[in-house]
């Protein structure tokens, strides 16, 4: 296989490059992960399900490198950074607002006002093209999402819905997005918009909401902060979907250098791209 000689490395934020889970993080691993971005072989995107105001406060508070393109609220918005500006791209609105048939936010909220346990998020975490609710963890998640999806249907709305966890608030996250505003499809469509081979891009994560991407074709890093359960998850998708060399599950068995959180990004890079992780070694250690 060629060495590709650029790479669109793709991750998400919290509790992958964000050390905000229960497990620790090696000393200098942001120190590192930043570093490596700041090459110019490289180009970063963030894949978060944060609001874009929430990711510019993320760089500030955790020291974080300014990334190329910012794919928020789950996929559903996409802006190019440059010179300090950030750019919403109308090409990526256009594309996935089809989706909805024209039925607005607003509508669709009205739409699934009959099904009582949702409850809406703040209105931060909303936006035109997501709408978002908390679950609490007891409830049947699978039997109110073939709920939801009746209602939609009905509507004649494609949607994709995402369930996630937010651990340290032990809640359950609900967003209905129009079926192709996935993070999934909106890293394939930067990485076609950049002209990036499949073998080009990188991608990291640690949630549910990243599981759709972590068992694709694209190659794809799982921290080793993610739960047991998406664990699992993510090896059996991966399988059932014929990817399992696209994936790898990064690993702690080094005490002085776990793979938790940007270290086990790092990880991935290195097992995926390894021509790009002894550059970084050398520049580190000068």
């Amino acid at each position: 296989m060629m060495t590709p000689a650029k790479v669109l490395l793709c991750t998400d934020m919290d509790r992958t490059i964000i050390p905000n889970g229960f497990q620790p993080e090696p000393a200098d691993a942001r120190k590192r992960f930043s570093n490596f971005c700041e090459r110019e072989d490289v180009k970063l995107a963030y894949v978060t399900g944060r609001h874009v105001s929430l990711v510019k406060r993320a760089i500030k508070n955790y020291a974080l490198p300014v990334p190329d393109f910012a794919i928020t609220d789950v996929g559903t918005k996409i802006y190019q950074i440059g010179k300090g500006s950030w750019q919403q791209m109308a090409d990526w609105e256009a594309e996935i607002d089809k989706d909805w048939n024209g039925k607005t936010h607003a509508q669709l909220k009205q739409i699934l006002r009959p099904i009582k346990e949702l409850r809406l998020q703040e209105s931060t975490k909303q936006n035109t093209h997501k709408l978002s609710y908390y679950l609490p963890l007891y409830m049947d998640k699978d039997t109110i999402i073939t709920r939801i999806e009746a209602f939609l249907k009905d509507a004649n709305v494609a949607a994709s819905i995402l369930w996630s966890v937010d651990e340290p608030k032990n809640i359950g996250l609900l967003d209905v997005l129009p079926e192709h505003a996935t993070k999934l499809h909106a890293i394939e469509f930067l990485q076609q918009k950049l002209g990036y081979k499949l073998d080009e891009v990188i991608f990291a994560g640690d949630s549910g909401n990243d599981l759709p991407v972590l068992t694709s074709h694209i190659p794809s890093v799982l921290v080793d902060n993610a739960s047991a359960e998406i664990k699992q998850a993510a090896v059996e998708l991966s399988k059932h979907n014929g990817n399992v060399e696209a994936l790898f599950l990064a690993s702690s068995s080094h005490s002085d250098n776990n793979g938790n959180y940007s270290a086990g990004v790092l990880q991935g890079v290195a097992h995926f791209a390894p021509h790009f992780f002894t550059p970084i070694n050398k520049e580190t250690s000068s």
